[in-house]
């Protein structure tokens, strides 16, 4: 056994000493919260935690170990932290009393090199906060990376992300010792996520968002621990997405200052995974504003023509632009919302259905067949909303990942037939339905009605679905949050620690908090409780109870 691991293993004794006395488990020791409960979100899989109050350091400094440890994206990570964390904390402070402290470095050993981010990389962890005394070994906060209960191999910077949002998590400012604390330490967390595919879908063809929109939804997902930005960038109203090898598309663009450069979309990927998507053969009229053959004609702009080689030409050409952008390895095709019926009222698309003896359903099925063998030539795997399994099944690519939307049973369907499933039930997961509850968020779940672990295996994941009719940048935050971090601890956390107990009691306290969390770093979260998310609150009242 390593000596990371004999240590972790010997403070584990102690933490289980002073759970056997009954230590509490909340986040502080203040009357305003409930002690029974732990003010972290999402929840870790397994923590002790004690009684101490610890001091954080201002000038809390960083120690590294491992192969990756010395990685910029840890280096970058603490900086970032260290500045949400003692954002109210200077360090001229220690000039006007306290001197000492009981956590002044934070040591974060990264076991492998590796920066390479794809679905499933090891985002798990182990967090050890304990200062310095008799009873306990370092007077640090450690982060731990490795491959959980699995083997003991080197695990990655994005596990020690993980740990390092935790700790922030951890750690209040005092008003009134003007000092950064940790309340119920020592602590000691081992978490992994639930979930491999945590996702979150934005959409930017309804109602463009500006590249520094996008980063900060980026930014407070990390926060949530999502892990995937479903970025539905064009739709059947604008193609805002510069194409170099199609220079004409983005004429499909509201406007000139509506646009996202190759630049931009670069920028963008930094740091997340990024699903990017095309929809078609449906959801595509806006192609045809800078490539008017598209269209089957000026009174059909949608479907994409199926009978002209032209249109593959440019899914191709579009495809290995965007590959070249995109390293995540899955690529959303749509094919949801297709209506074929002008295909048939168009001449010459009737004729080629007639000369390739295809209905206008086997032409559907036709086209999404076609993109996908292109998308896989491109070394990608193709996602499609879940109209095109329940039409043509059997004839889908078995790669295929199915992206359910429209309502529950279709996972179970599409695992069932060995094809593997990413669950966004509209009823309860999507984002623009303001009507839907924080609970009906947090209660929805991916394996309902799937039993066996080999095809609960299959389903990667879930993501919550920002569409944009009614969003833009005036409302986009307020929209996603907080009801997008209910689902995020669905996916994150344990499933018994989420199901079957009182959420107005054991989840909801912990949501008002973290909603107030996300306001202090700078996050429109609105109002938990309001009956139409994104609304304003009622009248006056503390940010912990609306």
């Amino acid at each position: 056994m390593a000596a990371p691991y004999r240590f972790f293993s010997s403070f584990f004794v102690y933490f289980t000493f002073l759970c056997a006395l009954g230590v509490s488990l909340g986040f502080n020791s203040t009357s305003d919260f409930d002690d029974s409960l732990v003010y972290l979100w999402p929840l870790p899989l397994e923590f002790t935690s004690g009684k101490d109050v610890l001091a954080v350091d201002p000038d809390l400094s960083l120690v590294v170990g491992g192969d990756g440890g010395s990685s910029d994206i840890v280096r970058e990570a603490f900086l970032r932290y260290r500045g949400i964390i003692f954002k109210h904390s200077s360090r001229f402070l220690k000039l006007r009393g306290r001197s000492v402290y009981d956590i002044s470095k934070i040591r974060i050993t990264v076991h492998s090199a590796s920066e390479v981010l794809q679905l499933g990389v090891d985002e798990s962890y182990t967090l050890l906060v304990a200062k310095n005394d008799d009873h306990s070994i370092i007077g640090e906060a450690t982060i731990e990376s490795f491959l959980w209960m699995i083997v003991l191999v080197a695990n990655t910077v994005y596990g020690a992300l993980r740990g390092l949002e935790t700790f922030s998590q951890l750690c209040a400012f005092d008003y009134g010792t003007k000092t950064v604390q940790v309340y119920n330490a020592p602590w000691y967390i081992q978490d992994q996520p639930r979930f491999v595919y945590r996702g979150l879908m934005l959409d930017t063809s309804r109602h463009y968002l500006p590249i520094d929109v996008i980063k900060q939804v980026i930014e407070s997902m990390s926060y949530a621990k999502l892990n995937v930005l479903h970025w539905h960038i064009i739709d059947e109203q604008s193609f805002p997405l510069e194409v170099p090898t199609y220079p004409k598309l983005w004429k499909g663009a509201y406007t000139k200052w509506e646009r996202y450069t190759v630049e931009d979309a670069y920028d963008i990927v930094k740091g997340i995974n990024v699903m990017a998507e095309i929809d078609i053969p449906g959801h595509a009229e806006s192609w045809g504003m800078g490539y008017p053959d598209l269209w089957p004609s000026t009174s059909c702009r949608e479907p994409l023509d199926v009978s002209k080689e032209f249109t593959f030409d440019m899914i191709s050409g579009i495809l290995t632009d965007m590959r070249k952008i995109f390293p995540f390895e899955l690529f959303h095709l749509g094919g949801d919302e297709v209506n074929t019926d002008c295909w048939n009222s168009t001449p010459h698309v009737q004729q080629w259905l007639q000369e390739h003896n295809m209905t206008t359903k086997e032409a559907y099925q036709y086209f999404v067949l076609r993109a996908q063998k292109i998308t896989i030539s491109k070394n990608w795997t193709p996602v499609n909303w879940e109209e095109t399994f329940n039409t043509f099944a059997t004839n889908l690519n078995p790669r295929t990942v199915v992206h359910n939307w429209l309502g529950p049973g279709v996972c179970p369907k599409a695992v069932a037939k060995g094809f593997r499933c990413i669950y966004s039930n509209q009823g309860v997961w999507y984002l623009d339905h303001i009507d839907v509850p924080w609970e009906g968020f947090y209660n929805a779940e991916p394996l309902e009605g799937i039993n066996s672990a080999s095809e609960q295996e299959l389903v990667l994941g879930g993501e919550v679905c920002m569409w944009s009719e009614v969003v833009d940048t005036s409302n986009v935050l307020q929209t996603i949050w907080p009801r997008a971090a209910a689902a995020a601890e669905r996916l994150w956390s344990n499933r018994e620690a989420t199901s079957g107990k009182n959420i107005t009691l054991n989840a909801l306290p912990r949501l008002h908090y973290y909603r107030c969390l996300l306001n202090r770093r700078g996050v429109q979260a609105a109002p938990v409780t309001n009956k139409y998310a994104r609304q304003p609150p009622n009248g006056p009242g503390s940010c912990y109870e609306q």
